[in-house]
């Protein structure tokens, strides 16, 4: 039988990406740090799906996953989903707060891809990590969340050719979305710092993003942004970073008055 793992999968994107494996005939091995949640997905998906606690922060979590997995089946397919959010200036984060972004969004998928690439070496697999549209584009607002996404996509695309130079049979993805209907994000809505997240007239939903994430596993592409049309322009302006800043304001002003709609504020 053929496995799969996905980080993160208790609610939101990870567990519609979960359902969708499931229904492709993978038995899904649902990690979450809320072990409840995780629970609960893995027995709503059925279909041979089972659960776990992991802390993605914690390197070993991941080499159990890995192994619990193998034991199952063949692990063919690692989604590194798990992720955290927090708006605002660098300035008025917390220490914990940065301390968390990083760990979580860039040494957790790392630590995820490293057990990932241990499991498939001998026999193959798809690794696949959910970076962000702010992967390639500036995102005032978000400046650490966005250098995390930032190392995620530079991070698959160097790793891509490492693999590529081992001669090692596994495909390696990036899936980089615009805000999506999320409580990670809903979570948000309140701060000032945020509009950047709203900027576009409405949230991808979880359907839409998951839908990108399973055609992946039938026809591996390096990496995908979602929508097309505003990574385009966020491709378009990347070689002008100050530009870009100035073309983004219109975008703030509109995410900001979004925001205020969202929240009833005047």
């Amino acid at each position: 039988m053929k496995t799969a793992v996905v980080t993160g999968a208790g609610k939101g994107l990870g567990q519609e990406i979960a359902q969708g494996l499931a229904d492709k005939g993978f038995a899904v091995l649902v990690t979450d740090i809320d072990e409840d949640a995780a629970r609960a997905t893995a027995d709503a998906i059925g279909g041979g799906a089972w659960s776990m606690y992991q802390d993605v922060r914690d390197a070993a979590s991941h080499h159990e996953a890995a192994r619990a997995a193998n034991e199952r089946g063949s692990l063919e397919l690692w989604v590194n989903n798990a992720g955290v959010l927090h708006t605002g200036h660098v300035w008025d984060h917390s220490d914990e707060a940065i301390q968390q972004l990083v760990d979580v969004n860039v040494l957790g998928m790392i630590w995820g891809a490293r057990a990932a690439i241990e499991a498939m070496r001998a026999n193959g697999g798809h690794l696949i990590n959910i970076a962000s549209l702010s992967s390639i584009t500036p995102v005032p607002g978000l400046a650490v969340y966005g250098a995390t996404k930032q190392a995620v996509l530079g991070f698959t695309i160097s790793l891509a050719g490492d693999l590529e130079r081992a001669a090692l049979p596994i495909q390696v993805s990036a899936v980089c979305p615009d805000g999506i209907d999320t409580d990670m994000v809903r979570q948000e809505r309140g701060s000032k710092e945020a509009g950047i997240i709203f900027a576009a007239p409405k949230l991808l939903t979880v359907e839409e993003v998951a839908g990108v994430v399973l055609d992946l596993v039938d026809k591996p592409k390096l990496a995908v942004s979602v929508p097309r049309s505003r990574a385009a322009l966020a491709h378009i302006v990347r070689p002008f970073p100050a530009f870009s800043l100035q073309a983004l304001k219109p975008f703030l002003w509109f995410g900001e008055r979004q925001r205020r709609k969202t929240t009833g504020e005047t």
